[in-house]
């Protein structure tokens, strides 16, 4: 089919947030659909292989090559640790089709001459498409590689697709079907996995593929890496090693007065 020219990305109003949700309204609908299609055995699986040769581009490009850093000792110890956890929390998930990068980006807003939009977005790039976590494309599509969201409107939308996936029969796994938190938590974790694997990618991109601006983006992602490990205990050691790496220096302190 003949997608047209304008992706998302293109039309998106990066300063008003709101404005975009008919946008992301339409996103959903095409990743519910793309979501009730699922059957086993046709894609190949995002399984413990895959997911760990992903994390792994993290130390080897962004810390080793990029950043100097001798993932060895307790570097080494700490993301053994974190990246064990990372995989366990995401192999539970109920698996369904991945697009695994799933952003306006690869959004196409199809029109015909005298018509008004499509309801449902184009889809771009799959050739990489998985079965694996159902909780990995809504991350990809709020956790953007080259936009970021205020967290009250990634909350918004990520409800909305909840509600939606609810509706489709795709939420029934554990306590996901009544408890938002809970599912919410879920997709966290998976846009972990995410964000450590790209900050690689684009350390790749850049120092063996010869594309720097690429690396312009990783601040983007450490960002999202340490938001999401400052909210979980198990994350801490993480959370420590990024800011080391980073040379981000963390007030702390004790505070006296009244309460």
């Amino acid at each position: 089919s003949d997608l047209g020219t304008q992706t998302m990305m293109e039309v998106i109003d990066r300063e008003h947030p709101g404005a975009n949700l008919p946008l992301y309204r339409q996103a959903l609908d095409a990743l519910i659909a793309w979501q009730q299609a699922s059957r086993p055995g046709v894609l190949p699986p995002y399984d413990e292989t895959l997911l760990r040769r992903e994390l792994a581009l993290f130390p080897d490009w962004y810390l080793t090559r990029h950043k100097g850093v001798a993932v060895e000792g307790r570097t080494r110890e700490t993301l053994d640790k974190t990246f064990d956890l990372i995989v366990a929390r995401n192999l539970a998930a109920p698996s369904v089709y991945v697009h695994r990068d799933f952003m306006p980006r690869n959004l196409m807003i199809p029109t015909a001459p005298g018509t008004t939009p499509a309801t449902r977005l184009g889809v771009l790039d799959f050739q990489d498409a998985v079965y694996g976590p159902i909780t990995y494309d809504i991350a990809s599509l709020m956790r953007d590689a080259f936009l970021s969201w205020e967290e009250d409107f990634v909350l918004d939308v990520t409800v909305r697709y909840w509600e939606q996936a609810r509706k489709a029969g795709l939420m029934d796994f554990e306590d996901w079907h009544s408890d938002f938190g809970a599912f919410y938590r879920a997709v966290e974790w998976m846009g972990l996995q995410r964000h450590l694997k790209v900050a690689g990618i684009f350390a790749r991109l850049t120092l063996r593929d010869g594309k720097p601006r690429y690396l312009a983006d990783t601040p983007r992602f450490i960002g999202y890496i340490r938001a999401t490990a400052s909210r979980y205990r198990e994350l801490t050691p993480l959370l420590r090693l990024i800011d080391e790496v980073e040379g981000i220096q963390v007030a702390t302190g004790y505070a006296f007065g009244r309460i």
